[in-house]
């Protein structure tokens, strides 16, 4: 297997950041955003999909949330995309259905190269610590985007922080399963020829 990794960094006038991403690591995370809600997140994110994820970002949270948490998936949905380069050999395809307590998230991924991203269900709460539950489905929208995903997410429940745990948790297991390589595959799993 071929070296499935990443480095990406993203600057503007609100946010600075910087991302390092292994597809086939260990789940592995170093995650500094400033929201603590939403480091435990994305360290979550890298434990389940198994997942070697760094993440520095300084953002303007003197203002709210909002430009790091997209800002920082843009920037991992981009290294993802590099990480995965032409997506020879991947499975392609995977969903996840995944509990936390009274929780329920729902994933289903198509790792395509088109982005695409539908969501069905409300967080409990308005927000979880100083993130922003709205937040979350935006990130997984951002990432998507940039990652060139078809993401469907539905979620259910009645706290806002498993509801959204939940589904940073089927993400990653939806993620890594769709983007293992299936040794029996020489091509993309696409009668295009590419993806």
């Amino acid at each position: 297997m071929s070296d499935r990794t990443a480095a990406v960094t993203r600057e503007t006038a609100e946010t600075d950041i910087e991302v390092t991403l292994d597809v086939d690591g260990d789940g592995d995370a170093t995650v500094e955003t400033g929201v603590g809600f939403f480091d435990h997140m994305l360290e979550s994110f890298a434990k389940h999909g198994l997942f070697d994820l760094t993440v520095r970002c300084d953002g303007d949270l003197e203002i709210d949330d909002h430009h790091t948490v997209e800002d920082v998936a843009i920037t991992l949905g981009e290294a993802f995309a590099e990480a995965l380069g032409d997506k020879r050999g991947i499975e392609r395809f995977a969903d996840r259905k995944v509990p936390l307590d009274e929780a329920v998230a729902e994933v289903v991924v198509d790792v395509s190269g088109r982005p695409l991203f539908e969501f069905d269900g409300e967080f409990s709460q308005a927000a979880v610590g100083e993130m922003t539950s709205h937040m979350a489905k935006h990130f997984m929208r951002s990432l998507a985007m940039n990652a060139g995903l078809t993401l469907h997410i539905g979620v259910s429940g009645e706290n806002a922080h498993h509801e959204i745990e939940a589904m940073f948790k089927s993400v990653a297991r939806s993620l890594d399963d769709a983007t293992r390589i299936d040794e029996r595959r020489g091509d993309v799993a696409s009668t295009k020829g590419q993806l």
